[in-house]
């Protein structure tokens, strides 16, 4: 049996593993876990909103070993999003709002690589200074130079023109008002924009909210969603979000206090541009239901005509091939698969 060839993703996600090894070396246990502790109930939404959450350099190694590989897979899924919507687009340039200690940045350069200029904005100084030390240990000569610089992350950002603006993980530590300025300047600033939230009930909101500001600037949905509507979730009775795995490290193991080799990341996400995009027909919203000689499928999509609505697809053993691409189909993938997917 061959080896299977290694992607770019998953060479990303190995380099990061590693150059994320030695980071609470020196940090007592303690001190490291308490840190975890206060990020986990800043995700949950349990902590007050608009003031950086990294404050030091032991927040920001607990931070990169408790979030950075769950974050870099979480984006790198909607960044995949965007790549399937816009094949033949590349991103010459990235600015990074609120990138932390980088992941975002990680996972650009998983989906896209090639040469780019590269921004990463951040108002915690310990973790620009940590995320260019992850940087310089990559074998990309993009994230090595990439530029790090301080920034106030609220009512007032200033942002250069960019082909991709990335957000990931910030609106929930931002007050409301400074939510709609940051998505507002991302939307001046960016020929796409990606935004990714915890795909928690909150999290989803928030990228709600984003998802009509951005469409009211005049970008266009290019994913998840199938359409630029309004989202046909009831608020209160569903959220939108969708999964991905994430193989953990003894030291990923360490911090969380978990002996599985892996978890599952939840996340929300909203992707949109200014150019023509080819957005999936309808979007695998749960886990596909497998059952004897057939495949239930919860679907975001058109619902009779052009309205966006939730459907459930049954497909079964009749319809051949189909069939066999819905026993394979995974939660946040499009359905029907493209031809050449």
């Amino acid at each position: 049996m061959n080896a299977s060839v290694p992607t770019p993703a998953t060479t990303s996600a190995e380099t990061l593993r590693a150059a994320l090894g030695g980071l609470l070396e020196g940090i007592p246990q303690k001190q490291a876990s308490a840190a975890v502790e206060r990020l986990i109930a800043n995700y949950r939404g349990l902590t007050p909103t608009g003031t950086p959450v990294l404050r030091n350099r032991s927040d920001v190694a607990a931070y990169a070993a408790y979030r950075m590989p769950a974050t870099f897979e979480a984006v790198r899924s909607a960044l995949d999003g965007l790549a399937q919507a816009a094949p033949r687009w590349t991103p010459g340039t990235h600015v990074d709002v609120g990138g932390g200690t980088g992941s975002a940045t990680w996972a650009v350069d998983a989906t896209w690589g090639g040469p780019r200029t590269t921004t990463v904005l951040d108002w915690a100084d310990p973790a620009l200074v940590l995320g260019k030390e992850l940087a310089a240990a990559s074998f990309s000569p993009t994230l090595r130079a990439a530029e790090w610089r301080r920034a106030v992350i609220g009512t007032g950002l200033a942002l250069p023109d960019a082909d991709l603006v990335t957000v990931s993980y910030v609106l929930g530590e931002l007050t409301p008002e400074a939510r709609v300025a940051v998505v507002a300047e991302a939307a001046r600033a960016g020929q796409a924009v990606v935004i990714v939230e915890p795909g928690t009930p909150e999290g989803y909101l928030r990228v709600r909210e984003a998802r009509e500001q951005l469409i009211a600037a005049g970008l266009r949905v290019a994913a998840p969603c199938p359409h630029d509507g309004t989202c046909p979730i009831e608020v209160g009775q569903d959220w939108c979000h969708f999964s991905t795995r994430v193989s953990r490290s003894s030291l990923h193991r360490q911090v969380k206090g978990g002996s599985l080799a892996y978890e599952d990341e939840k996340f929300s996400y909203v992707a949109a541009t200014r150019f023509p995009v080819e957005p999936a027909a309808a979007r695998i919203t749960r886990r596909p239901q497998i059952r004897k000689g057939l495949v239930l499928l919860e679907l975001c999509g058109p619902e009779g005509g052009d309205a966006p609505g939730l459907t459930r697809a049954t497909v079964t053993k009749r319809h051949g091939d189909l069939y066999k691409a819905a026993r394979d189909a995974d939660w946040g993938q499009e359905w029907p698969p493209s031809q050449d997917g």
